[in-house]
C-alpha cells in the first residue's frame, strides 16, 4: 500500500512536468519528418509496449505450433522458459533504438507509427480470436490445427490490411505532412 502510494506520487510529479505520455503541455510531434530528440519516457513506454505485443504473440504461436507437432500443450512451460529471454532481447533492442518509435530521433515517426499500430491491430485481434477458439472448440489435435491456422491467418490478414493503410493509424504520413487525428 505504501509502495503503491509513493509510486502514484512519483507518477504525479513526473506527469506535472509533462514527462509521461499524454500529459505533454502541447503536442510533441507536429510534423512526422522532424528530427527531434525522442524523449526517454516515450522510448521506455514503447519498448515495453513492443514487449507486450511481441512476447505474447511469439510465445502463443510457439505454444500452438508445439501443440500441433507434439499433440500436447506445453504453453505454461514455454512461458516459464522463454518469457524473460524474449523480454531481455526486446528491451535490448529498445535500448539500442532498434524498435519502431524507440530511436533517438522522431524523424521516421510517420512510417514507424504504422508498424506499431499495425502490430496492435493484428496481434490484438488474433489473440482475441485465439481465446474465443480456445474457449469454444473441443480440445483435440484437429482443433489445435484449426486454432493455429486461424491465428496465423488473422495475423497475416490484419498485417496486410495495416500495410495497405486500411486500419486506423496505419496510413503513411509523409515528410512535411502535418499531424492529423486519425
Amino acid at each position: 500500500m505504501v509502495l503503491a502510494l509513493s509510486g502514484s506520487r512519483v507518477y504525479g510529479i513526473v506527469g506535472l512536468y509533462g514527462q509521461l505520455p499524454g500529459v505533454e503541455p502541447r503536442p510533441y510531434i507536429l510534423f512526422f519528418s522532424e528530427d527531434k530528440a525522442n524523449p526517454m519516457y516515450r522510448r521506455v513506454c514503447y519498448t515495453f509496449a513492443w514487449n507486450a505485443l511481441l512476447n505474447f504473440v511469439l510465445l502463443n504461436v510457439a505454444g500452438s505450433l508445439d501443440a500441433v507437432v507434439t499433440g500436447q500443450w506445453h504453453l505454461r512451460q514455454i512461458y516459464a522458459r522463454y518469457y524473460f529471454i524474449l523480454l531481455a532481447a526486446i528491451v535490448a533492442l529498445g535500448i539500442f533504438g532498434l524498435l519502431p518509435r524507440v530511436g533517438n530521433s522522431t524523424k521516421g515517426e510517420g512510417i514507424e507509427r504504422r508498424y506499431f499500430y499495425g502490430a496492435v491491430w493484428s496481434i490484438t485481434f488474433s489473440q482475441t480470436l485465439m481465446l474465443i477458439l480456445w474457449k469454444t472448440l473441443p480440445k483435440n489435435h484437429v482443433t489445435d490445427i484449426i486454432k493455429l491456422c486461424a491465428f496465423v491467418i488473422a495475423l497475416a490478414l490484419f498485417g496486410i490490411a495495416s500495410m495497405l493503410g486500411l486500419l486506423p493509424r496505419t496510413r503513411p504520413i509523409l515528410p512535411g505532412e502535418a499531424m492529423v487525428a486519425d
